[in-house]
């Protein structure tokens, strides 16, 4: 265990920690091969189907496992070695891409079978959220890990720069195929990590008590914590909204913004998905840099992500586009990794696990119908009637949660203190 730390580098938990590096190597990778894939999969869709709506089917598809099992995963988390099970999540999403491949390269690809391929895809990344989450603070421990949530940010959107640069090019240059082939080879690097860590090196603790406990017990001492927890409930309740009308929306709706709006190829989706990228890594670099997580910032992230909605709703001009693409990855990438530190900092040891999953959940449990709302609205009156619906649903939502954390802020503190979440301004 080091002592804690006071500001310290940007990269301080890559410095500290082997096994953090082995991990966050892998991961960089493996992000940028899964971006690659979900640049090609919504624009092998498209071009299946011709239908906005059958893009929201796909992500319907991806992230329908989450709600239905979101709430499971988070208690597996806290009660076994999620190490391994995250060596299990990584090699079935391997196999997934080659099955894509395959698929794409025999030319036997149909719409039924890429969204089943994407709903294997999306159960086992609805395992692999929490476990990942849970295993970030077993390498690093607690004092660096406002620090390396940040870093994970970083490595998820690097990836969310390289995967959709890659995914245009290769589309244009290549075939959908070969991005679906880098996207399984990239799993290598992750799984090579997994297995090259030392075991004694982590930051364990005795998960005895919850692998003899039930899964409905653990849930209800999850459900018990959140409803001692307001500001838990308010981060929750705006990852419903934003997954409702926020990130999945926007991941819907890009191919459509490039296609329709723009009146521009796979090139163009790809430097819009890499923009978005950019501007989430931006925001993650920035966050490790200061180190903490604050209301604030997770307040200004909200409000950001959803006035750039509104203000790329009537945009038809390419640059500012990708310009307020931009924009969104940097307050997304505020907001969402604001929202896990809190949470994970707040959470008692033997309850982090279902904490982060009860906060992804809000999240994840609304994305499915977010992908499917946002096609139907772009179907029906175009991306302009989309992003501005989106936008004004997450404005309203972010002023509605910091008027309510405002009076709770001023009511009587709880009386259990395991139950509240600490306050950081």
């Amino acid at each position: 265990m080091h002592p804690p730390r006071r500001g310290g580098t940007t990269f301080r938990s890559l410095r500290e920690h082997r096994n953090y590096r082995l991990y966050f190597g892998g991961q960089i990778v493996s992000y940028s091969g899964t971006y690659v894939q979900d640049t090609a999969l919504p624009w092998l869709v498209l071009q299946l189907t011709q239908s906005p709506f059958q893009v929201g089917l796909l992500v319907l598809c991806r992230f329908a496992p989450f709600p239905l099992l979101g709430l499971f995963t988070g208690a597996l988390a806290d009660r076994v070695d999620n190490r391994r099970l995250l060596i299990v999540t990584q090699t079935i999403s391997m196999a997934v891409a080659a099955s894509l491949a395959a698929l794409v390269f025999t030319g036997t690809a149909r719409p039924v079978v890429v969204f089943a391929l994407a709903a294997i895809s999306g159960t086992a990344a609805a395992f692999d959220s929490p476990a990942r989450q849970s295993l970030t603070y077993e390498l690093v421990g607690r004092d660096e890990l406002p620090n390396a949530i940040a870093l994970n940010a970083s490595f998820l959107n690097t990836g969310r720069v390289v995967g959709p640069a890659l995914g245009g090019v290769f589309i244009a240059a290549f075939g959908i195929g070969w991005c679906f082939v880098l996207n399984a080879g990239s799993f290598v690097a992750v799984l090579a990590g997994l297995l090259l860590m030392r075991s004694a090196e982590l930051v364990r603790r005795d998960k005895s008590a919850e692998a003899e406990a039930g899964a409905v017990r653990l849930i209800g001492e999850a459900f018990r914590y959140l409803r001692g927890s307001v500001e838990l409930q308010l981060i929750m309740v705006m990852g419903a909204v934003f997954g409702l009308f926020g990130f999945t929306a926007l991941r819907t709706l890009l191919s459509v913004v490039a296609s329709r709006t723009l009146h521009r190829g796979a090139e163009t989706f790809g430097v819009l998905f890499a923009s978005y990228g950019a501007g989430a890594l931006a925001g993650a670099l920035l966050i490790a840099t200061l180190g903490r997580a604050t209301w604030r910032g997770l307040f200004a992230g909200a409000l950001g992500y959803s006035v750039a909605m509104l203000v790329l709703a009537p945009t038809h001009l390419v640059a500012l586009a990708v310009a307020l693409v931009f924009v969104e990855g940097v307050c997304w990438a505020v907001w969402s990794s604001q929202a896990q530190t809190l949470v994970q900092l707040a959470a008692p040891d033997r309850l982090r696990g279902r904490a982060v999953g009860l906060c992804t959940y809000g999240v994840t449990a609304a994305a499915p119908l977010g992908g499917l709302l946002a096609g139907w609205l772009a179907g029906v009156g175009g991306t302009f009637l989309a992003l501005t619906t989106c936008g004004a649903a997450g404005l309203t939502a972010t002023s509605i949660a910091a008027i309510v954390r405002r009076r709770a802020l001023s009511a009587p503190l709880p009386t259990e203190p395991a139950l509240a979440v600490s306050v950081i301004d």
